[in-house]
């Protein structure tokens, strides 16, 4: 049988999150292995490039796109380039169609897939419901909000998360299959959708993150973070972990950007901020880190947290979320059961670092263990499984 045809929709690609890091090694894997895959994507400007088997479709959002995220929106109009979209699909002639989830063009994937009669696949990245909830909140806690109750605030929250959460489920339902990137959520679409659900990990690039870039030698002890400056990364916390710091030479290297930089310039002393990195800079942060503080409880998955340990850093994470899947408490780092644990955990820490040494060479070798080509390999594999319709009329659009 030829090779799978695979057209994926990819809602992030080029920004700075795992769902781009994710779409990104996929496109290179296909690249690499020659498969025939067709990425449709996010762009500056609107462009096909690429050649046989491998191509790739960049759209350019416009004036009317929503910012979702620091570097990430949604286009409602995105519609107008469904002509170039058929016309590139008419060429590759897919024979699975991937989606990254209910984005703008996540949305355009799943409506060829279902107009023209061909198995889709959705892979889950982010916990929308929790992020909803999380914005909504910091609404709420404005002062011109001050005279609701609490209770009342709380109930309106958890509401509205588990409203978007079932919105989001029946997104899902619209697929034959499945991904999730840890096992809880691979139990929860399950239970909700009733589809297969395929756990899909992610990797990480163990010669660009090493702990040989590491360049501060200055004897401060750096306690790091990296990722999106949002409330749902629960960065305020990094506040009051400040306050319960022992006395000593330390600092904070904060890498990223986001609605909650301001607050935190503010409140945190001996603090760098170097904005969002990339490649050997970011590398070199997180190897000049001694120890990655990340108190999110709504991640997926952790990337940042993977990319740290490969570069030698224990990490403090929390016990929600996918990072806690990557941390074996007291081997690489330590999995806190609350806010106040958490902060326990890095001061007892900063009090005793003798373990700070072994803590280092288990998180390298617990970074080691998987690789991107392995990733990509069993994502093919499942791509493989998908029942193809060899045998059924081909859709009008494809023929």
């Amino acid at each position: 049988m030829p090779a799978v045809r695979v057209a994926y929709f990819a809602d992030s690609f080029h920004e700075v999150n795992g769902m781009a890091r994710t779409s990104r090694e996929l496109d290179s894997y296909a690249r690499r292995t020659g498969m025939p895959f067709l990425c449709i994507r996010g762009g500056e400007v609107t462009k096909y490039t690429g050649d046989a088997p491998t191509a790739g479709l960049e759209l350019r959002r416009g004036s009317t796109s929503i910012p979702v995220d620091k570097d990430l929106s949604f286009d409602p109009l995105l519609g107008r380039h469904l002509l170039r979209v058929r016309n590139a699909l008419r060429r590759f002639k897919p024979d699975v169609i991937h989606v990254t989830g209910p984005g703008d063009i996540g949305l355009m994937g799943v409506y060829f897939a279902y107009h023209f009669n061909i198995p889709l696949l959705a892979s889950w990245h982010n916990n929308l419901h929790e992020l909803a909830s999380h914005r909504l909140q910091i609404i709420l806690d404005h002062p011109l909000f001050s005279f609701l109750p609490k209770a009342y605030t709380d109930f309106v929250t958890l509401l509205t998360e588990r409203g978007a959460l079932e919105g989001v489920a029946l997104f899902y339902k619209l697929a034959s299959a499945l991904f999730a990137p840890n096992p809880d959520l691979v139990g929860m679409l399950s239970e909700r959708t009733g589809k297969p659900v395929h756990l899909m990990p992610r990797g990480v690039d163990t010669e660009l993150f090493h702990p040989a870039k590491r360049f501060r030698q200055d004897g401060a002890f750096t306690l790091g973070f990296a990722g999106r400056l949002q409330p749902e990364k629960n960065v305020r916390l990094l506040v009051d972990l400040q306050k319960q710091l022992p006395a000593g030479n330390h600092r904070f290297l904060i890498v990223g950007d986001g609605f909650e930089r301001s607050y935190l310039t503010r409140r945190l002393r001996r603090a760098e901020f170097t904005g969002f990195l990339d490649g050997e800079p970011l590398a070199e942060a997180y190897a000049s880190m001694d120890l990655f503080v990340y108190p999110s409880c709504t991640d997926t998955y952790g990337s940042a947290v993977q990319e740290a340990l490969a570069c030698g850093v224990p990490a403090v994470v929390r016990d929600q979320g996918g990072p806690r899947y990557l941390i074996e408490s007291g081997v690489n780092g330590y999995i806190a059961r609350s806010d106040a644990h958490f902060i326990r955990s890095v001061v007892q820490l900063l009090e005793n670092p003798t373990r700070l040494p072994s803590l280092r060479r288990e998180a390298r070798e617990s970074a080691c263990r998987t690789s991107w080509d392995s990733v990509c390999s069993d994502v093919w594999q499942i791509y493989d499984q998908v029942p193809r319709h060899d045998s059924a009329p081909r859709p009008p659009l494809l023929h």
